[in-house]
């Protein structure tokens, strides 16, 4: 291959007729031999910056078209020091771009400030809570106003601990009668009405990672019209799944937060297309037999989700609840501009992180044949449409 590529013949999903061209890292450049690349009947987008994983999947992510992983805190250790920082930037090299999100407290335990600004000189692009609520508020205050001064975005867990300790579903019909467990949905909206007042206070930008419930929407939905830095998030499985998916006692459906009820299901969907919800993300967790292969109570929450990402945005599409440049917007620019990032997109000077997909192609989800370090997704047997052809980072061809 040459210094430059020109793929021709794809439907760019940024509406835009014309081929792209690719010189060394970057798109643009010198289109004097390029090499072509016929990608008739293919689309192409910008490549995934997934906000919020969990775990670096290498094999998962290049499945689904990510390119960039915004890395949650939640290791062992916790992502809590700027060596730390470090090594996770650099975990998956040369394959996938790796942004580690910095803990906002030692050891991601809710009680002391961590070193936000040694983490952000170590490459941390964001804070973030971690999978747990910060309960004291003069804490969340410290934490929202040294990064405010810092420049970062607070990406958070959204439900009050007070309320969700020791609960492992929604309350509600199917949480009853099934015997498990359960928090009121309102503890989400409790959680997102302090953090915003407090970002309110401190002028911090506020990202509110997964967003699952109508008051919670409608929070947000106030505090972007009083001009706040707020966003937020929502995974596939948040849309498309109510909390009747836990008959049976399916530990592949116990997730944090819980699936709700179908009321809030529609409320999200209605977020969506409104405009309020930002960020389309996995929350891709994988676990394995040891974690899920429990009682319920005694599972561990999360999902695999990272490579069927894209075929689940795509349903939404021909469902017709996003247009397909909104939808690449939800999965790539938006999160690119939280974390300050150049990418996420397709114009010139931005960076080669491309992906090649057939909208169209057929194929089903199961848990036995997932590209993933585990199959615990709650889309087990659905059949999809949309498969990642060809994926590009910095300017070289991965597949």
């Amino acid at each position: 291959m040459s210094g430059s590529v020109l793929i021709t013949g794809a439907q760019r999903v940024d509406g835009v007729d014309r081929p792209l061209l690719v010189s060394g890292d970057r798109i643009g450049g010198d289109l004097d031999g390029a090499d072509r690349i016929d990608a008739t009947e293919l689309h192409l987008a910008p490549g995934i910056v997934d906000l919020g994983a969990f775990a670096v999947d290498l094999q998962a992510c290049l499945f689904g078209g990510i390119t960039r992983v915004a890395l949650m805190p939640d290791g062992n250790p916790p992502l809590d020091g700027p060596g730390l920082i470090q090594r996770a930037a650099i975990a998956a090299k040369p394959h996938l771009w790796v942004h580690p999100l910095a803990a906002a407290t030692q050891r991601l335990e809710g009680t002391a400030l961590a070193e936000i600004g040694l983490m952000k000189g170590a490459g941390a692009r964001a804070v973030a809570t971690g999978r747990r609520w910060i309960a004291d508020s003069g804490l969340m205050q410290s934490v929202l106003a040294y990064s405010a001064a810092l420049d970062l975005t607070v990406v958070t867990h959204a439900e009050d601990d007070g309320l969700v300790a020791g609960a492992v579903a929604t309350a509600g019909e199917a949480a009853t009668r099934l015997g498990l467990p359960a928090a009121p949905s309102c503890a989400e909206a409790i959680a997102i009405a302090r953090d915003i007042a407090l970002a309110e206070v401190t002028g911090a930008r506020l990202h509110l990672r997964q967003v699952t419930t109508g008051a919670g929407f409608d929070l947000v939905r106030r505090a972007k019209d009083r001009g706040l830095a707020v966003t937020c998030g929502i995974t596939p499985a948040h849309l498309l799944l109510s909390d009747t998916a836990i008959g049976d006692f399916r530990t592949f459906a116990h997730l944090s937060p819980p699936l709700r009820d179908e009321r809030d299901r529609h409320a999200a969907l209605d977020a969506l297309a409104d405009g309020t919800v930002d960020v389309l993300h996995s929350g891709h967790d994988p676990r394995g037999p040891e974690d899920k292969r429990l009682p319920f109570a005694d599972s561990a929450p999360g999902m695999a989700a990272a490579g069927h990402l894209l075929a689940l945005g795509l349903g939404l599409v021909r469902d017709g609840h996003v247009g397909m440049a909104r939808l690449f917007d939800l999965l790539a620019r938006n999160p690119a501009r939280l974390l300050g990032i150049d990418a996420g997109h397709l114009g010139d000077g931005g960076p080669a992180d491309l992906i090649l997909f057939d909208p169209d192609a057929p194929w089903q989800i199961s848990s036995d044949r997932m590209p993933s370090q585990a199959g615990n997704t709650p889309f087990d047997g659905l059949p999809v449409q949309g498969r990642v052809r060809r994926v590009m980072k910095g300017g070289r061809w991965l597949s």
